[in-house]
């Protein structure tokens, strides 16, 4: 079945503890964790409902989860800067390994293609390198002179991507650490004379599965650095270029954060908006300015994650919900 955007609906919704900051499906689309303003993380079994805590292992918000091992690992990230290996499917799960990473945030992780490394990256301005299998550091890349938001393996595995809070990339050799170069994307970036602040960075980011593209979503248009006030961006950039091809806007010019992006396979971009407008959903087509549809989703949402079968999505919001929605018709 294809995807149908323009029914997409919100299918049941799941209460925590805490506000959400993070979400994402399994590989086997069994489960859905989630990481909040809490030191613990949860996941939930999609067709029974149940509830498990992941205990143990963070002292702080977990912002970051990626798969590893088709599925049996999880890793996480914290805001306590500490990288857990946990077992996905365990009746209980207790922390298999856990590495001190980084001094500061861990705002985003991501498993090598092959599945052997795992790269983090963090508050120290550092990215780092490990293996999976033992949790071992390969290397530590540094050159990132703000905050590194976010950090993405391109398809072919031989590359990583990061960006910063002034949203300057540097493209990565893993084999070496190597810097291969660096390029700026100024739409999500801004300067505020104001508060004598800078604002923006890759909130969200992903690779097109071809590997020809990625897309980085912020925030544009910033008037107010204290109180994050701007418009959301989902900027394409081209891979082989490095340069922005179109940056993704909203119609309304509502307030908000770009803090999920999915490049569907079907060859559509949806992005999960939060801020002072509330929390939406937006779908936009190839090559176009502007979104051809919407949904309103009334919370903030903090994170954006699309399910194995193409369908489903799960949506983390301030208000302690996760969402699950489904893009089809109801029934």
């Amino acid at each position: 079945m294809p995807a149908d955007p323009a029914q997409t609906h919100v299918v049941k919704s799941f209460a925590n503890e805490a506000s959400l900051v993070a979400c994402r499906f399994d590989p086997t689309g069994r489960f859905v964790f989630v990481g909040m303003q809490h030191s613990k993380v949860v996941r939930w079994d999609l067709a029974s409902g149940a509830k498990t805590d992941l205990e143990g292992g963070h002292e702080s918000w977990v912002r970051a989860i990626a798969f590893a091992n088709k599925g049996e690992i999880v890793l996480t990230g914290g805001h306590d800067g500490r990288l857990v290996w946990w077992p996905a499917t365990a009746e209980k799960p207790a922390p298999i390994r856990t590495v001190e990473a980084h001094s500061g945030w861990i705002r985003a992780i991501d498993i090598s293609p092959d599945g052997q490394f795992v790269a983090s990256c963090g508050n120290d301005l550092k990215v780092k390198l490990w293996k999976v299998a033992d949790g071992s550091l390969v290397r530590e890349m540094t050159g990132h002179e703000r905050h590194v938001y976010n950090v993405a393996f391109h398809p072919g595995g031989k590359n990583l991507i990061s960006g910063d809070l002034v949203a300057n990339f540097i493209d990565w050799e893993v084999e070496t650490g190597k810097t291969l170069r660096s390029f700026k994307v100024p739409t999500i970036h801004k300067f505020d004379p104001g508060f004598m602040a800078d604002y923006g960075g890759p909130y969200s980011m992903q690779f097109a599965k071809d590997g020809k593209q990625f897309v980085a979503g912020g925030i544009t248009n910033v008037s107010n650095a204290f109180a994050g006030v701007g418009n959301p961006a989902f900027c394409m950039i081209d891979w082989e270029s490095g340069k922005e091809t179109i940056a993704h806007l909203v119609k309304s010019g509502l307030n908000g954060k770009a803090f999920g992006a999915v490049l569907h396979p079907e060859n559509f971009l949806i992005g999960a908006v939060g801020g002072g407008g509330g929390g939406h959903l937006f779908f936009w087509k190839p090559g176009e300015k502007n979104e051809f549809h919407t949904l309103n989703l009334g919370n903030a949402v903090r994170d954006l994650a699309l399910h194995p079968d193409g369908i489903q999505l799960a949506t983390a919001h301030h208000d302690k919900q996760l969402r699950l929605l489904a893009m089809k018709p109801k029934g």
